[in-house]
């Protein structure tokens, strides 16, 4: 093996859960990853507190209304940008290698395809940019010859179990997505209706973002992954199933058309797949702790109840209609998240608004960025008229 590739990476998104994990990340194999650039919304405290950690001369922040706090904050000799135009302005940052886009939500999607046409590989840990855009990403990410890596623990376990392998598409059977069933796993579908907001933000593995753990939850998070796994692996959605597995172990799965399974396992912990997505193709020993497994007493797996669970397959439908149906499902379930949030709506009305948004949706071709975008803004404003109908 030749010298060490040290990594120059981009960060946007370095304030929240998996932005705090990629500078851990840093912290323990500063002689494979370099940050360059970080970007944050609004957290101008944090933010400021990494740049003097890390030492980067270059950050954007996505909210212009804390600009001058975020410079009185900030050590001499670094470089701010502002707004959307800020993002993309940091994406495209010269002499970095890598992007890892890790903003919740939509805001990621311009700066995702900015790098890509800045020929940096991309590191995607936000859901909606493959969800919404898949095969506009996928495509120019082919024409620009660079690497779209996961940061997904299921997607990346998967990119694992694949990588190397020499078949292609062609030779694997099914991807199989593990989830943990969330917190609602075995309760009654009636009891559904009752759920609080206290209790869906209480994961019972994965500490996430409150929009992250309430998709998790409901299992949004999951039919969004189906979606994105489409994309990234180049297989249909009818190959594509999902299995419950409480313990969070076993990340992902491949099944082969000969039927054998590889499956990646680990540690409960985003830092492994970051790890492995920003060290690509090499593998690099960090402060990363095993599996013990005499430590474990069991690995459990059971089919998911899409009866009472609904999520899955209103995203196999949206992933097997394409088009601009995806990024509705992702937008209306946004909007419906929010509500639930603020107590607006109850739990299980968030399917029931997202399945109700989608049957009304028109769907046309995916084929511009312009025509998703107003596919999106479509579905958030259909959202919210159809919420007015919802009572908490």
């Amino acid at each position: 093996m030749g010298d060490a590739v040290r990594k120059k990476v981009v960060l946007l998104g370095s304030t929240g859960s998996i932005g705090c994990s990629t500078l851990e990340v840093a912290r323990q194999i500063p002689d494979r990853v370099e940050l360059v650039g970080l970007a944050a919304n609004a957290s101008v405290g944090k933010l400021a507190e990494q740049v003097r950690e890390t030492g980067v001369k270059h950050v954007a922040l996505a909210d212009a209304s804390k600009e001058a706090e975020l410079r009185d904050l900030l050590p001499e000799g670094v470089k701010v940008y502002i707004g959307n135009e800020g993002l993309i302005e940091l994406a495209t940052l010269s002499g970095a290698d890598v992007v890892l886009v890790a903003i919740v939500g939509t805001a990621g999607l311009e700066p995702a395809l900015a790098a890509i046409e800045a020929g940096k590989d991309l590191a995607v840990a936000s859901k909606e940019i493959l969800v919404m855009a898949g095969e506009i990403v996928t495509a120019a990410a082919e024409k620009r010859g660079v690497k779209i890596l996961p940061v997904d623990s299921e997607h990346n376990a998967i990119f694992q179990c694949l990588d190397g392998h020499r078949g292609g598409a062609r030779e694997v059977s099914r991807l199989i997505l593990t989830a943990s069933g969330g917190p609602f796993r075995t309760w009654p579908a009636e009891d559904l209706r009752k759920v609080t907001l206290e209790q869906a933000l209480k994961h019972p593995t994965w500490e996430m973002g409150r929009k992250i753990t309430i998709d998790s939850a409901t299992l949004f998070n999951k039919g969004l992954e189906m979606i994105e796994a489409r994309w990234l692996f180049g297989i249909g959605m009818e190959r594509i199933d999902v299995v419950v597995h409480p313990q969070s172990i076993v990340h992902s799965m491949v099944e082969f058309v000969d039927g054998s399974v590889l499956a990646q396992l680990s540690r409960t912990d985003m830092c492994f797949p970051i790890q492995y997505a920003l060290t690509w193709p090499d593998r690099v020993r960090g402060g990363l702790k095993p599996l013990d497994f005499g430590e474990l007493a069991k690995l459990e797996f059971e089919k998911p109840r899409d009866d009472v669970f609904p999520a899955l397959g209103l995203a196999r439908r949206a992933g097997l209609e394409g088009g601009t149906l995806p990024a509705v499902y992702n937008a209306a379930n946004e909007i419906a998240v929010d509500a639930f949030v603020a107590r607006r709506i109850g739990f299980t009305d968030i399917w029931s608004v997202v399945g109700e948004a989608m049957d009304a949706h028109q769907t046309g071709a995916a084929d511009s960025l312009d025509r998703l975008i107003d596919a999106d803004a479509w579905a958030r404003m259909k959202t919210t008229d159809l919420l007015g109908a919802c009572r908490a």
